[in-house]
């Protein structure tokens, strides 16, 4: 048995700029905080695996801020991030946030072939779940073999708990697994469940380093609308990752 296990935001869909980003900053404003995120500031974040693993963590460097949290911190989190996913989601729901390039058509294309295809993610299920039925739709949804995300795992990535679990759900064995990332987080959690993986370049992630990926490329492809490959074997179709592709990157050694 063979597996695809997708990450979620960036992959699936671009979600941390105009999906993530904008709802933390409307989270804030709604609680009455003092800060509000850039750009710049939230490409930093997100080398911290998990949202409100980021909340804490910007709270810690920015102690100026403590005060203006009215409970415990760790109470607080827990608010935020539920305010924050609300708001996240309703923003997929408008359809804000389109699946990317090849994402319907590979894991459609997987699916019909015999491969398991999940996700695994550190963003919350809820909102795994709202971008993934936007992505590929509800009916091919129901095909997948799970959804592991948030707080399922005991470690966030880069970690490699949830692709740990992930593939113990389905039950296959690291050696017939495909992974599908496009950060340095999630390639290192990749990276040390010692699976192949390919990288999507997203928004975020365009100038980092990914160890031990087989292939970059900067989407899935579309007929007719190549991707492009920045590092790695070239392992495309017609300009297209497919599931020849896949075979492909599993009959390649694991890179070093």
């Amino acid at each position: 048995m063979k597996a695809l296990i997708f990450d979620c935001d960036g992959v699936l869909a671009d979600t941390e700029l105009d999906g993530h980003l904008v709802a933390f900053n409307e989270t804030f404003e709604h609680f009455g905080l003092p800060f509000r995120w850039s750009v710049e500031e939230y490409g930093e974040l997100l080398a911290v695996g998990g949202g409100k693993e980021r909340f804490i963590a910007y709270i810690g460097d920015h102690p100026e801020y403590r005060d203006a949290i009215p409970e415990s911190l760790e109470d607080f989190v827990v608010k935020v991030h539920a305010e924050k996913t609300r708001r996240y989601i309703d923003r997929v729901d408008k359809g804000l946030l389109p699946g990317r390039p090849g994402i319907a058509r590979l894991i459609t294309e997987a699916l019909d072939q015999g491969w398991q295809v999940a996700v695994a993610s550190t963003s919350a299920l809820n909102s795994v779940e709202a971008v993934l039925a936007a992505a590929v739709g509800p009916k091919t949804r129901e095909r997948l073999a799970g959804v592991w995300a948030g707080d399922m795992a005991r470690a966030k990535k880069p970690a490699p708990d949830i692709y740990l679990l992930a593939m113990e759900g389905v039950g296959v064995d690291a050696e017939n697994v495909v992974v599908v990332e496009d950060s340095n987080t999630g390639a290192r959690a990749a990276a040390a469940a010692n699976v192949r993986y390919l990288v999507t370049l997203s928004t975020f992630t365009t100038n980092e380093e990914f160890p031990r990926a087989t292939s970059v490329v900067t989407n899935l492809g579309e007929p007719g609308t190549p991707a492009a490959v920045r590092e790695g074997a070239d392992v495309r179709r017609d300009g297209m990752i497919t599931v020849e592709s896949l075979d492909e990157i599993l009959s390649l050694p694991l890179p070093n």
